[in-house]
């Protein structure tokens, strides 16, 4: 009987471990978390902070789902070690387990830029300090404690997650300013007019811009956050939250000397580059890419699980895509979205109902688009683009907004 070791109950481990009880009913599957929850929906913490959602509502698999599929849930217990040749796991509070085959996926981790202020290794540390990251259920719960206080809200990074978390702020009931060191909102969703668009849209919410800042400087008194902004300008927040991107969780990886650059490097089946080790999730890079977002965490954590079983799996990569919906608004972004206006557009502006639709071809093949406001034919538009069909395959779609009409099939 083959025992199956998984370290990190996120989307790509629990993705795997469903697909290997899938393809061998027999297997030893363990799962280690250092978390003390089950399996939650990452992108839902907002609406948690904000009061919108419960814990409940937000558990994906709850402790019954590892039960009816016979896998051993390790909740609190974090792996500090790997011993590849005796095929061995140490927890930090000294258990041992062992392997037959292992999956690395601990995700990543909030990334602190340099900001002084943040020098401080520990997060708790920067809580007591009003100063906040999310990554985990842990930190929404943190958060939200200290929303109930009331007060300002600086989200520092107006990227996704930092417009979807100071939403969440604001629906608490804080005043949300957002300083971003791009001249423009979502910089990887988003061009120019959309960026502005939504800005506007956003702006009529309550949210406050300082875009193209730099946060130089974070000070703190009993009470309140002093934000020091390179262009010289001062801002006050009872609450900061550094939303600035995440890092892969590396530490294993480097004890082990896997093979890495911008994460555990892995082959189309998500094999390490040592034997009986494969990687899923937020801390790889494949074919030289990195992609830190939830639907390639768990397409890799499907290929790893059955390549894991014995099965021929492959992964090819995945389209780059995001969707957002902040009170009302929805936003698919896929894709090239050709800020430096490389490429042939179709561009469909409705600015009095604030609606901002792009497709982006290269040699009349889809390689991206921008929905703003209206999402229609998202889900065809982002087959396309993973298909690398023509703009003219799009004719028969709901995209009514533009003149396909010229074009080739």
């Amino acid at each position: 009987m083959i025992i199956y070791s998984i370290i990190g109950n996120g989307v790509a481990g629990n993705a795997a471990a469903e697909i290997i009880r899938k393809h061998d009913p027999d297997g030893e599957i363990h799962l280690f978390s250092k978390e003390r929850y089950p399996f939650y929906y990452l992108p839902a913490l907002p609406d948690f902070i904000a009061g919108k959602k419960q814990l409940s509502q937000i558990v994906i698999h709850d402790l019954g789902w590892y039960k009816n599929h016979r896998i051993t849930l390790h909740l609190e217990t974090e792996i500090v070690r790997v011993d590849p040749e005796r095929k061995a796991l140490v927890s930090r509070k000294g258990q041992h387990y062992r392997y037959d085959k292992l999956l690395l996926a601990a995700g990543g981790n909030a990334f602190l830029p340099p900001i002084k202020g943040l020098e401080t290794e520990s997060p708790f540390s920067l809580q007591t300090m009003g100063i906040f990251t999310l990554r985990t259920l842990d930190d929404a719960e943190a958060i939200k404690k200290k929303a109930a206080q009331g007060g300002t809200a600086a989200v520092i990074g107006g990227g996704l997650l930092g417009l979807e978390a100071g939403n969440g702020l604001r629906q608490a009931g804080l005043e949300v300013k957002v300083v971003e060191v791009f001249p423009r909102l979502l910089p990887r969703q988003l061009d120019v007019t959309g960026a502005g668009i939504l800005q506007r849209q956003l702006e009529t919410m309550g949210f406050t811009f300082y875009l193209g800042a730099t946060t130089e400087e974070i000070l703190h008194n009993s009470k309140k956050c002093l934000i020091f902004l390179k262009n010289g300008e001062k801002l006050m927040a009872d609450l900061v939250l550094i939303s600035a991107g995440t890092r892969p969780e590396l530490t294993l990886a480097k004890a082990l000397e896997l093979d890495q650059d911008k994460g555990v490097k892995v082959d189309d089946s998500m094999r390490t580059s040592k034997p009986d080790i494969y990687a899923a999730g937020d801390l790889v890079e494949h074919r030289g890419r990195f992609y830190g977002i939830w639907p390639a965490s768990l397409e890799q954590g499907r290929v790893a699980g059955a390549a894991m079983a014995g099965r021929e799996a492959k992964y090819d990569g995945t389209v780059p895509a995001n969707t957002l919906k902040v009170l009302g608004i929805d936003l698919m972004s896929a894709g090239e979205i050709d800020i430096e206006n490389n490429f042939i557009s179709l561009v469909s502006l409705d600015e009095k109902h604030k609606i901002y639709r792009k497709l982006v071809a290269k040699d009349n093949i889809l390689i991206g688009a921008i929905l703003l406001g209206d999402i229609q034919g998202a889900d065809e538009i982002q087959e396309a683009i993973r298909l690398k069909q023509t703009l003219g395959a799009l004719k028969p779609m709901a995209v009514p907004d533009f003149d396909l009409s010229c074009l080739p099939q």
